[in-house]
């Protein structure tokens, strides 16, 4: 069959009163305009009740709330987190109460690590490679391997022992390492090491067996900590595979044995949304029990806007 070149005749179309009509968008969500000297709590005031906006207004009100309860925050923090200079306000918002447990990758812990003892990391990976130098600073690669298997031998997992090793050095920026807070605050740090993926692996003091051990004792104080997260929050910050695939292992095994994690708000904050923090943080966790939602933006910008809406209204 051909069709024709025919014009539909649209005299017929029906229309009806855009008033009766029911819109997703009204003037009562609107954003307002800043008033000067209000502060942060006008600027999350003005901000329109719609998308990421009321988005970041209910994380905020699920961390406060879960703070008020006496319920878990746990934040998941990728190492680009720690080497975007948060880690003053991730100190902060422990010390007010505001983080209940952390969880790190071995990028994550290795920054740390560094600006504890040198109140710098990151290196320059470009220049370095083609020289043979990338990954090869002496204390890193001596001390962080040293901690780790002394600290097995204690019976530690791997951010405890990176925690004890710390304590009894007594470095000269320890004040804004976030896992020598953490021990100082008796705040659990879990490690989650993929072997291969860091610079201390590269190094002949790395023990394989301390190293496994270390972060499977962490998987297990981790899941501990996410079996009591009824009614608590999970934020994963800045973590694409690592942190999110242990959460979903996590939440497995905590229901698995029957833990009630219903209430369970997630957040995903990034600056690019991908697959698995979506799927195994935002929404397979959450399915028909809690909320989940993917903040979008710049760690360096979003974290400090967190800390400092919670803080306003603690």
């Amino acid at each position: 069959m051909k069709l024709p070149y025919e014009e539909f005749d649209l005299s017929g179309v029906k229309t009806y009163p855009l008033r009766s009509r029911p819109s997703k968008v009204g003037l009562e969500q609107f954003a307002t305009p800043y008033k000067a000297g209000s502060g942060v709590a006008g600027l999350l005031t003005s901000l329109p009740s719609l998308l990421a906006a009321s988005d970041f207004k209910d994380v905020v009100a699920a961390i406060l709330a879960a703070k008020r309860d006496g319920r878990p925050v746990i934040w998941g923090l990728g190492a680009h987190v720690l080497k975007t200079g948060l880690s003053p306000i991730l100190v902060d918002l422990m010390e007010r109460g505001f983080v209940s447990a952390v969880a790190t990758n071995g990028a994550g812990i290795i920054h740390d690590f560094e600006i504890a003892l040198a109140g710098s990391t990151s290196e320059d990976v470009d220049s370095a490679l083609g020289p043979g130098t990338f990954g090869m600073a002496e204390e890193t690669a001596t001390q962080l391997n040293r901690a780790v298997v002394d600290g097995v031998a204690q019976g530690f997992g791997f951010g405890q022992s990176v925690g004890h090793y710390l304590a009894a050095l007594r470095p000269p920026f320890a004040q804004i390492s976030v896992a020598a807070s953490a021990f100082r605050l008796q705040i659990p740090v879990t490690v989650h090491v993929a072997l291969g993926t860091d610079i201390i692996h590269m190094h002949p003091q790395a023990s394989g067996a301390a190293i496994g051990e270390a972060s499977l004792r962490d998987f297990k104080y981790f899941v501990s900590c996410v079996a009591r997260l009824e009614r608590g929050v999970y934020l994963n910050c800045g973590s694409a595979v690592v942190l999110p695939e242990v959460f979903l292992k996590a939440v497995a095994v905590a229901r698995n044995e029957g833990r009630s994690l219903d209430g369970l708000t997630t957040v995903n904050l990034d600056f690019l949304r991908h697959y698995r923090p979506l799927t195994n943080v935002v929404t397979r966790p959450t399915r028909g029990t809690g909320r989940g939602y993917s903040l979008t933006g710049h760690h360096e910008l979003l974290i400090p806007l967190l800390a400092a809406a919670l803080i306003e209204a603690s």
